[in-house]
């Protein structure tokens, strides 16, 4: 079997995600593998167009951002504060694409990422994230479904 030597883990911050992150975590440990987490910001919605009183659009940008910091940060205090090799990563922009860019730019052995299951109208506009990375990642990639 080959060495996971540097995994890559994605986090919407979500249940499902934190139950992957036992998977990612134990496979990191397992073969004493880099692991890096990895966030994507949704690319929000352009709203200058509109106005919002009280809100500009930088500032919302800015605020998105610090909020992903925030989650980011208790979320590998509260899961990843034994291990110590990992880095954390907060990008934006459309998530499949930006794992599978930061899976390729850093050489990465494995993807693990949580599936959310979209059902519906949703699943057919947007399609799944995971779906995505799987059908064209250059690694191999965990999914995890939450229970």
């Amino acid at each position: 079997m080959p060495a996971f030597d540097k995994i890559l883990f994605a986090t919407d911050f979500s249940e499902s995600s934190e139950h992957a992150f036992q998977y990612a975590l134990s496979l990191a440990k397992q073969f004493q593998s880099r692991l890096t987490i990895l966030h994507v910001i949704n690319e929000p919605v352009d709203l200058r167009g509109f106005y919002v009183p009280h809100v500009s659009f930088e500032n919302l940008e800015k605020e998105i951002e610090e909020g992903a910091q925030k989650m980011m940060a208790k979320f590998c205090e509260t899961h990843a504060a034994d291990y110590k090799r990992f880095e954390t990563v907060i990008v934006t922009g459309i998530p499949y694409e930006e794992i599978l860019k930061r899976a390729e730019s850093d050489g990465s052995s494995c993807i693990v990422l949580g599936t959310q299951g979209r059902s519906g109208i949703d699943h057919l506009l947007f399609g799944s994230t995971a779906e995505r990375v799987v059908r064209k990642a250059l690694c191999p990639v965990v999914t995890v479904r939450h229970p």
